[in-house]
């Protein structure tokens, strides 16, 4: 039974999908201006590791994650997203670049970063671009139902009409920048923008022609648009950070459910922040990280999907150099051990079935992930398994499936210097002790390892039940 936090109620809760086995979620995608960090991808992350949680609960998951490449305003740095330069529009004029061409680029460097953290790709990644239509349409129908009014500078949702308005959040939280120029001819603080209007005068690279005047949309309306395009009226879960749980998802909930007069999603997953040595990232700190430096740095970018692993979603995660460093270790370990198991064999015998203390384990993880996403108890489940008396063909059946919702690529690095070093007829002979040992029947293992070291070969066991094998120099041999 999966379980999971929703911020919506504030409890953790079974997920009963509207329209079993079939679940629909959606995820709040980058803005593509610039290099997405490594904050961003803890977010990203979390959704890959529901998705394929919720796959693993025999779930048929349909995902969507938006891209935004236009309407997402510099104001909301400082809490007010209506206000401020176009990001896509600020960036274009700082790199000398089109608006498309900075989309395109920064898009581009995200699926990369996206795909070195083995990440799943969505079903459907719609851009807020080619989607202007919807959210003109889904502007129209707030209009028609009495949900908006118009100022000199676009056109904006009530928030007064809409009865439950901060439900998701506290209504302390959603407020106006104090940072930023407010806007004078708004109802509400809290009220936003559907659609804003091209400033006269200016000719932006981003603009459309709509029944309110040349404009564009306001960064909110894109998710509600796309996200009911792809999953319906109504859906299943909503995936974001932590930052977006003030205005953004609550905006998304006002708007969609004034227009359709239905439950938007029913449950919300928030992501919490990422520090870097105990300091919110900024770039005025230089510690606002990219993939890219994981990998410039020499490690593996699993290595910081690992490290994700290791702090619930749902707390406040501190990165150092020196705690991926540890990560990149510890995957490296846990590679090494899975690779001197067989996996050939567990994939190749269709007919191979777990003992009771197999079953526990399995057991034991899906407990753990079903938990409101515990990863760090399931790498504790795994490291368990390694260490059993199970047998060696049986570890490695548990671990394909537990690796399906790790996604740390386990199999991707066996020992290949022991298997080029070492002839096969060892290399079977070991796997065979190992299975004597697994079976408890040490006096034949002992003579096997006997066997092995007249033939050469010295052989130590290790502590998750695997063995390292190494050459005896001629002159040692007795």
């Amino acid at each position: 039974m999966l379980k999971i936090y929703n911020s919506l109620t504030r409890k953790v809760e079974e997920i009963k999908p509207i329209n079993p086995p079939n679940i629909g979620m959606y995820t709040c995608g980058p803005t593509v201006y610039d290099f997405a960090h490594i904050g961003n991808f803890r977010t990203y992350v979390l959704s890959d590791l529901l998705l394929r949680t919720l796959e693993y609960n025999n779930l048929n998951v349909k995902s969507v994650m938006n891209i935004t490449d236009v309407g997402h305003l510099t104001g909301d740095n400082f809490g007010d997203a209506d206000m401020g330069e176009d990001r896509m529009e600020k960036a274009a004029s700082k790199e000398r670049k089109s608006a498309w061409d900075i989309a395109k680029f920064y898009e581009k460097a995200f699926l990369t970063d996206f795909e070195s953290l083995n990440l799943i790709k969505p079903s459907v990644m719609p851009k807020a671009t080619d989607h202007i239509k919807e959210q003109i349409e889904l502007i129209g129908i707030l209009e028609k139902k009495g949900y908006t009014y118009q100022t000199t500078d676009g056109v904006y949702f009530d928030t007064s009409k809409f009865k439950d308005y901060g439900a998701l959040s506290t209504l302390d939280e959603i407020k106006e920048g104090a940072r930023v120029e407010v806007n004078p001819e708004k109802k509400n603080p809290r009220d936003f923008a559907l659609w804003k209007f091209s400033p006269e005068n200016e000719k932006r690279q981003m603009e459309w022609d709509s029944p309110w005047g040349k404009g564009f949309p306001g960064w909110h309306i894109e998710c509600s648009a796309m996200s009911m395009k792809y999953l319906g009226e109504s859906f299943d879960i909503h995936v974001g950070g932590m930052d977006l749980r003030s205005t953004h998802h609550p905006n998304e909930i006002a708007q969609s459910e004034a227009a359709t007069g239905k439950p938007f999603v029913n449950y919300w997953v928030h992501g919490a922040f990422v520090l870097v040595d105990n300091k919110r990232m900024s770039k005025s700190l230089g510690n606002n990280y990219r993939v890219e430096d994981i990998t410039k740095n020499g490690f593996n970018p699993l290595a910081l999907r690992y490290l994700y692993l290791q702090t619930h979603y749902r707390q406040e995660m501190n990165f150092t150099w020196e705690a991926l460093e540890a990560s990149h270790k510890a995957l490296e370990r846990l590679r090494e051990a899975v690779g001197r198991l067989d996996q050939s064999e567990a994939t190749s015998s269709p007919s191979l079935r777990l003992g009771v203390s197999g079953r526990e384990f399995e057991q034991k993880f899906q407990d753990a992930i079903n938990n409101d996403l515990n990863m760090s108890q399931a790498l504790s489940v795994v490291n368990e398994l390694l260490r059993s008396d199970n047998p060696a063909s049986f570890k490695a059946q548990s671990l394909i499936k537990f690796d399906k919702v790790l996604g740390l690529n386990l199999w991707e690095a066996p020992i290949k210097e022991l298997e080029a070093e070492i002839p096969e007829e060892i290399q079977k002979m070991v796997k065979e002790r190992e299975e004597l040992r697994a079976q408890k029947r040490f006096h034949l293992s002992d003579q096997l390892r006997n066997k092995i070291r007249k033939l050469g070969y010295e052989t130590k066991d290790i502590e998750d039940g695997g063995t390292e094998v190494s050459k005896i120099p001629s002159s040692s041999l007795k």
